[in-house]
């Protein structure tokens, strides 16, 4: 299945290429609704005034509910002492990486109902070949159990030095102990050791910003359907 939430990554210098990216979008990357209507998102930040006058003039319209805000967490030196409640422990994937169990817990902790289905494993094993993806520096909290109870994941650009985090699960049955904010927290630990200084994720979830992020800006959508 083809994503279509895309969004535009240009150096300043090759501003002049947003044209070509977008043809190639819509050369390639659209994906068909329920009604197999061919459509393409596309998502600019609120300051690229320039991309989106392009984006209305190629006939894209603004889908005001789908925009995404992005938010910025400074890593703090030194950074906070961490804790989990007892039996409770630390682990990266580049330790365990079981991905029926990984599976669970995002497939529980994105609130979908009945067990994670078998034909989605494959799925999460190729997330994990993306460029910048970090298996040491994307953690799970392990219960007493050997469940895992949360999922961070994260991938860092070193050039740049910052760490991205997606996606972010708890599973029901360990809610409500401060897992998943230590989880998060210790991904970004982890990431400032490799000398990253900042961590953003593409939301302004209140989880989020109680960690200590703070949104920076919108990413608004901008949706075209083809005939």
């Amino acid at each position: 299945m083809l994503r279509t939430d895309l969004s535009l990554c240009i150096h300043p210098e090759y501003q002049f290429l947003k044209n070509e990216m977008i043809k190639y979008a819509e050369s390639s990357m659209p994906a068909e609704d329920k009604n197999g209507i061919r459509f393409l998102k596309i998502f600019a930040s609120e300051y690229d005034t320039e991309l989106e006058q392009l984006l209305k003039s190629k006939d894209y319209k603004r889908d005001i509910k789908s925009d995404r805000a992005m938010s910025q967490f400074l890593i703090p030196n030194p950074f906070p002492q961490l804790e989990l409640p007892d039996g409770f422990k630390f682990r990266s994937i580049a330790e365990n990486n079981d991905l029926k169990k990984i599976h669970r817990v995002l497939h529980r902790g994105f609130n979908h109902p009945g067990d994670p289905p078998e034909n989605e494993i494959e799925g999460r094993k190729k997330m994990q070949a993306s460029p910048n993806f970090r298996a040491d520096l994307t953690m799970v909290v392990e219960a007493p159990n050997g469940d895992f109870a949360t999922y961070c994941g994260m991938w860092y650009d070193k050039v740049n030095r910052f760490g991205y985090v997606e996606p972010v699960a708890t599973d029901p049955d360990y809610r409500r102990k401060g897992l998943g904010r230590a989880n998060v927290l210790e991904s970004i630990r982890r990431c400032s050791l490799e000398g990253a200084e900042v961590a953003y994720v593409w939301t302004d979830m209140p989880f989020f910003l109680s960690i200590g992020f703070k949104r920076i800006y919108t990413h608004n959508c901008w949706v075209k359907h083809f005939e």
